[in-house]
């Protein structure tokens, strides 16, 4: 079958690799059907040894995604408690739990100790034709979900996770720093809890224009520091709460300048230099809470539910679309940021 694997920094190539079998007791055979490109797969593109130890041998990316259930072993239901057959639609948890440690018994299962998760070594990801996954991280698909949209209940499962973190009440006002599609999810979801106003900053002028359309007020990158634009907006007192969306770096920053004193700042992106550096006279002269999002726990539902339901829009942030075939190309114009770029999602022929 057809694989994309990683071999070196940027050196993304189309395999032939053997299929990988057939399922073992809870588990299934998953035809793959869309995969996101995520942020983090992409700091994994320009730096895989950082990350993986990909030295060790080259690497299928990609977690997060969709399939078709091709075969089933024995015993299997999803992760709501489904029964699961052959030729259901499901979405995937990447992150693959023991569910017996410390942490998966006190309910943080995206703590786990002994976590395996798609795409990171030594675990395979799904830019694959078949992959076999346990059944507990599917979960069934309303038929009126499609594909892409499917693959994008992962990054909604993230951004619900770093909603929660944030303890939003009804009228807080929020920055949200970097609008990528973890950001966007996470605007609406914000606004879906009942959020006051969101100022939204980023970089790059489609994504300030798709916040925008969606509910945030967006910052003027030309019109100074974001930071000082939310303070002018607020009349000096700052915001209720911040999130960081973005690859961290100076907008862990950014955000703790933006926030009133006793402040919740969220963080969410992953900076390649793998610091975390903020002013520690603004932090503690504010008695900010710091909290770090750690991918997702439980979410999985509650994101499906959104999106069958019309309650929030991720179809909006798919820009564009690629074959298996192509998915050198998709990194590559994914990694350049070019062509409003927002979500790429790869298909399977």
């Amino acid at each position: 079958m057809l694989a994309v694997r990683l071999h070196g920094p940027r050196d993304l190539r189309v395999d032939e690799i053997p299929d990988p079998g057939r399922p073992r007791e809870g588990e299934v055979l998953l035809r793959v059907r869309a995969v996101g490109i995520c942020g983090s797969d992409l700091h994994t593109y320009r730096d895989p040894g950082h990350l993986i130890g990909i030295q060790k041998s080259p690497l299928i990316p990609g977690h997060e995604f969709a399939g078709v259930i091709e075969e089933v072993g024995p015993g299997v239901v999803d992760g709501a408690g489904r029964r699961l057959n052959a030729g259901d639609r499901v979405a995937v948890d990447p992150a693959q739990s023991c569910g017996q440690c410390e942490m998966c018994a006190a309910g943080h299962p995206n703590l786990c100790l002994h976590l395996h998760f798609c795409s990171q070594f030594p675990d395979q990801g799904a830019l694959c034709e078949r992959m076999i996954v346990p059944a507990r991280t599917c979960f069934l698909l309303p038929g009126d979900i499609d594909d892409a949209s499917a693959a994008m209940l992962e990054p909604l499962g993230v951004a619900i996770h770093a909603v929660n973190l944030s303890h939003v009440r009804p009228k807080d006002t929020i920055s949200i720093h970097g609008t990528g599609p973890i950001g966007l999810l996470i605007l609406q979801v914000a606004r879906l809890r009942g959020a006051g106003e969101v100022f939204v900053s980023e970089r790059h002028p489609w994504r300030l224009k798709l916040a925008e359309r969606m509910g945030g007020v967006p910052l003027d990158p030309a019109a100074g520091p974001p930071a000082e634009q939310v303070m002018n907006l607020t009349k000096g007192r700052g915001v209720d709460l911040a999130i960081e969306a973005g690859w961290a770096g100076e907008l862990v920053q950014e955000a703790a300048d933006a926030v009133r004193p006793g402040a919740r700042v969220v963080l969410v992106g992953i900076p390649e230099d793998d610091r975390l550096t903020v002013s520690h006279a603004t932090a503690r002269r504010k008695g900010l809470t710091l909290v770090l999002c750690r991918r997702m726990k439980h979410t999985y539902p509650e994101a499906c539910e959104l999106v069958r339901s019309g309650s929030l829009d991720v179809r909006s942030l798919v820009s564009h679309r690629f074959l298996l075939s192509q998915a050198p190309e998709a990194f590559a114009l994914n990694d350049r940021y070019e062509r409003d770029v927002v979500k790429v999602i790869i298909d399977n022929e």
